[in-house]
C-alpha cells in the first residue's frame, strides 16, 4: 500500500475533512497522506506491535486492537469513512467485519488482491498457486485466509445490503475500469448503506 499513487487513487475517494477510521491502518502511510492532503482526522486500528509505533512516529492516533474482536466500541455511524485496505483476505469472518464497518462508517472503502486477475488465473491453469508482487507469497506461509475476486466481492456487497458507490480495478498503480475482474490485480470498492 506503500506506492504513492496507489494511496492518491484511494484518497480521491474520500471526501475532505472527513472523520476516518482506517482497520488495518499498517504503519499509517494512508491515514497521514489523508490528513496532510485531505484535512481528514480519525484513527487507525492495528493489532501489530511495529506497525503501531510506527503510526505513533507518523503522528497517526492509533488504537491496538484485534479487528476479530468486532468493532463494539465504535457506534453506529461514527465515522463518514471506514477504509479496509489490504484487511479484509486476513480475516477470519469477513462477511461479519464487513457488515460492521458498514455500520461504523456512512462510507465504507474496501480494497484487496483481485485473485481473478488474468496471471493469478494462467498459473492456476497451470496446475500452482500464483505469486506476484501483489500476492507475494507461498501457498504454506500467506497471511491471507482467503482469497477473493473482484466479481465475488460485488455478489458479498450486495447480500450485506451494501450499495456500490464506486468500484474499479488497479494494476500497477492504474485505474482498471474495463474488465477489472480479469485486468486489476486490486479491486476498489466504495460502498454505503
Amino acid at each position: 500500500m506503500a506506492d504513492l499513487s496507489v494511496m492518491e487513487r484511494i484518497a480521491r475517494l474520500v471526501p475532505s475533512g472527513s472523520r476516518v477510521l482506517d482497520l488495518g491502518c499498517g504503519d499509517g502511510a494512508l491515514l497521514e497522506h489523508l490528513q496532510k492532503r485531505r484535512g481528514c482526522s480519525g484513527y487507525g486500528v492495528e493489532i501489530d506491535d511495529t506497525k503501531v509505533q510506527a503510526c505513533l512516529r507518523r503522528g497517526v492516533n492509533v488504537l491496538q486492537l484485534n479487528l476479530e474482536e468486532g468493532l463494539t466500541m465504535f457506534g453506529d455511524d461514527a465515522f463518514d469513512v471506514v477504509l479496509q485496505i489490504d484487511t479484509l483476505q486476513h480475516l477470519r469472518n469477513a462477511e461479519t467485519m464487513l457488515r460492521e464497518t458498514a455500520r461504523v462508517g456512512r462510507i465504507a472503502i474496501v480494497a484487496f488482491p483481485n485473485f481473478a486477475h488474468w496471471p493469478n488465473r494462467l498459473d492456476v491453469l497451470r496446475g500452482r498457486m500464483p505469486v506476484t508482487k501483489r500476492l507475494p507469497y507461498q501457498w504454506y506461509d500467506t497471511p491471507n485466509i482467503r482469497v477473493g475476486t473482484y466479481a465475488d466481492f460485488e455478489v458479498l456487497a450486495r447480500s450485506c445490503g451494501l450499495r456500490v458507490e464506486d468500484s474499479f480495478g488497479l494494476h500497477e498503480g492504474q485505474e482498471v475500469r474495463t474488465l477489472p475482474n480479469l485486468m486489476a490485480s486490486t479491486a476498489v470498492f466504495k460502498l454505503s448503506n
